[in-house]
């Protein structure tokens, strides 16, 4: 064996001592952490007073609360603002426009940094929502992004968009769809009850099919069949699906959209909840803060014109003789339909917002009563035709509930705020829906200008519980939601004083202000009011894709997506 010569020796331990040094200065410059702010007034979600203190972010969490001595890459000053967990949408729509553009430009300008979407399921079918679910990730988005999948989208899969009762091998291969889709990472079932062939889909049909995501500890969430005049029974029936199944239950935009029942259904619903939830059903709401609503005109016509498909159902809308029977109906009801023009007054608070044809486009943001009155013509009529002259959905806006309803919903302590609006492919632009609803760009800093600041309905701990801590519990998301160590740095920065949703309803795509900064996951997406064009979201993956991975079977044994038995 040759051994090194003291020289050589020497050489040895001053070079391992040149390269300790170096490291050691090296490490010595480099800043602590990625991101400190600096002399906020924080908000921990939780419902806690503010305290003034600094946050410090390391590789997308916080890692450290109190004075911040150490360093960092971007340096944040806070002074004179309020630090918040970023806002957390329960109820989006930005399913189909977040792959074509992941900026998410008027939600994050909101300070939303989590959206749950879903109501109307997922813009793939179930064998698809895996790959769905990895483009986004490969192309990127600046908010985070999880949703439902639809037991809609699974019975259109297997019986078609039609009226009928399932038997049992139809419901058990929409089961199948269902646990495809759980398994892919879908965050629970929906069901939009109001809308065919969504409502033709009964009680016990339901509960058996929300035994799928029931058996992966996910939810069931639901824009329920009447949100009117039968709205207790509405909500008595989702629970009675939560409970039946034993799952949580998330109602929708939960509303009291019937003018003979404001001040009385609101409150008869909150009891109904109350009991639920004392005998021990998991089961809250979320609201959005404006006293109109906005879909599809066609939601005007009783369900039973669907019954056979869309196209049957535009030849029924087109013939006078089932326009006689419509016209009744609109009177005396018609079962298994929620009647919205009741529901909103009359068609003078039915306002066309988007017609989708160039020639009917000079009606637009007049009522319905209005237009008929101008035409010399019935305004169901007019609002009928106007849907089959559509060259898509035509959109309309109702006026149906009242601010003291609104009030009554943000008062209960489980109540979250969804915006029922999706992304917008174009900056200032109306969302993918084609609806122009203030809620697109103003729901968030509403909540807190309109009923923290203006009206004291919510105190400002309370407005933003329920936008970021609540939901989080809600949708287990228990790395997000708050402020503390170790949980993902998804935080707002905003001025009290003058935060304020600008979109009117004469003005749906203005921006808000008063949100002066977004981070999510650590990085800026929003600063000085502007999109910094980051995309630093993730995908949020409901508990069906954990489970798959750790090799629990399918739900009811079976490998395979059962075939379109159409």
């Amino acid at each position: 064996m040759n051994a090194r010569s003291p020289k050589a020796m020497r050489a040895l331990f001053c070079w391992s001592l040149l390269l300790a040094v170096v490291g050691a200065a090296a490490q010595a410059q480099s800043p602590a952490y990625d991101v400190v702010i600096r002399g906020g007034r924080v908000l921990d979600g939780m419902g806690n007073p503010a305290v003034f203190t600094d946050l410090a972010i390391r590789e997308g969490r916080i890692v450290a609360l109190g004075r911040i001595s150490g360093e960092a890459r971007e340096e944040i000053d806070a002074r004179g603002l309020w630090v918040a967990p970023g806002f957390i949408d329960m109820m989006d729509q930005s399913g189909s426009v977040l792959p074509r553009n992941g900026l998410a430009e008027n939600k994050v300008r909101q300070g939303v940094t989590t959206a749950i979407g879903g109501e109307g399921g997922l813009p793939v079918p179930a064998e698809g929502a895996a790959e769905y679910f990895a483009e986004l990730e490969s192309s990127g988005i600046s908010l985070n992004f999880g949703s439902y999948y639809s037991a809609t989208q699974a019975r259109v899969a297997v019986m078609g968009a039609v009226a009928g009762e399932a038997t049992a091998e139809q419901i058990r291969s929409m089961q199948g769809h269902l646990d495809v889709a759980m398994r892919a990472g879908a965050m629970g079932m929906t069901t939009a009850l109001i809308y065919p062939p969504s409502s033709f889909q009964g009680t016990a049909e339901l509960v058996e099919l929300a035994r799928v995501p029931a058996r992966y500890g996910a939810i069931y969430a639901s824009h329920i069949r009447d949100e009117g005049r039968g709205l207790v029974a509405a909500v008595e029936e989702a629970i009675a699906v939560g409970e039946g199944a034993g799952l949580p239950v998330e109602i929708f935009h939960l509303k009291a959209a019937f003018q003979p029942g404001w001040g009385l259904l609101m409150e008869e619903a909150a009891v109904a909840i109350e009991r639920a939830r004392a005998r021990g059903v998991d089961v809250a709401a979320d609201v959005y803060p404006y006293t109109a609503g906005g879909t599809g005109l066609e939601a005007t016509v009783p369900s039973w014109v669907f019954a056979e498909g869309v196209a049957k159902a535009r030849e029924l809308l087109a013939d006078p003789e089932v326009r006689v029977r419509l016209k009744r109906e609109l009177e005396t009801g018609s079962e298994g339909w929620w009647n919205i023009v009741e529901a909103a007054g009359g068609w003078q608070n039915v306002v066309l917002v988007n017609a989708r044809n160039p020639e009917s486009s000079r009606f637009e943001n007049r009522s319905i009563a209005d237009i008929a009155s101008e035409l010399g013509r019935d305004p169901a009529d007019v609002a009928w035709d106007l849907v089959l002259d559509g060259a898509g959905r035509v959109m309309a806006i109702y006026h149906m509930m009242s601010e003291r309803d609104i009030r009554t919903a943000l008062e209960q302590p489980w109540t979250s705020i969804g915006s029922d609006a999706g992304a917008a492919l174009e900056p200032g632009k109306v969302d993918l829906l084609g609806l122009p609803h203030p809620r697109s760009y103003g729901t968030f800093p509403r909540v807190i200008a309109r009923y923290v600041r203006e009206m004291g309905v919510l105190t400002l701990e309370e407005a933003v519980r329920k936008m970021t801590s609540w939901p989080a519990t809600r949708m287990r998301l228990i790395d997000r939601g708050a402020i503390r160590e170790g949980v993902w740095a998804d935080l707002v920065l905003f001025d009290f004083e003058r935060i304020a949703d600008m979109a009117t309803w004469e003005d749906p795509v203005e921006f808000p202000v008063g949100i002066e900064r977004v981070l999510v996951n650590g990085v800026t997406v929003v600063a000085g009011g502007r999109h910094t064009g980051e995309r630093p979201g993730h995908v949020l993956y409901g508990p069906g894709r954990r489970l798959a991975e750790e090799g629990v079977p399918p739900f009811g044994g079976g490998a395979e997506l059962p075939g379109d038995e159409r």
